[in-house]
């Protein structure tokens, strides 16, 4: 039994010395793969932060664009409501022009009738 664990024990020994040899190679190939996930994760962080840079500056001419049309909209708001407001002076004073010359004809009217009336 004892020469069983002696033996053992020398397979143990020798794998375990066999072992930390491996495990560097493998520690090594653990990195290198680490290492490359990182830079593949790297490109793809440069790639969204790209993506996000384009994207800021269509969205900074989208805004500027906006504000134009807003000034363009404003502009018409401000024509066609001072174009209502001389449509309206406009309309108010053909009426009383209407209703002036009516009137003026009405004075007329009753005046030729009072000189009818007296000849």
């Amino acid at each position: 039994m004892s020469t069983r664990n002696n033996h053992t024990m020398n397979l143990t020994t020798s794998q375990g010395t066999a072992r930390p040899s491996m495990a560097t190679s493998s520690g090594g190939a653990v990195k290198a793969r680490q290492l490359s996930q990182l830079h593949a994760q790297l490109a793809q962080l440069s790639n969204n932060l790209s993506d996000t840079e384009n994207l800021l500056r269509m969205t900074s001419v989208q805004a500027e664009a906006m504000r134009g049309l807003g000034s363009w909209h404003a502009g018409i708001i401000h024509l066609f409501s001072a174009l209502l407001f001389y449509a309206i002076i406009y309309m108010g004073l053909m009426i009383l022009h209407r209703f002036m010359a009516a009137s003026k004809l009405g004075e007329e009217a009753v005046r030729d009738q009072g000189q009818g009336d007296s000849k």
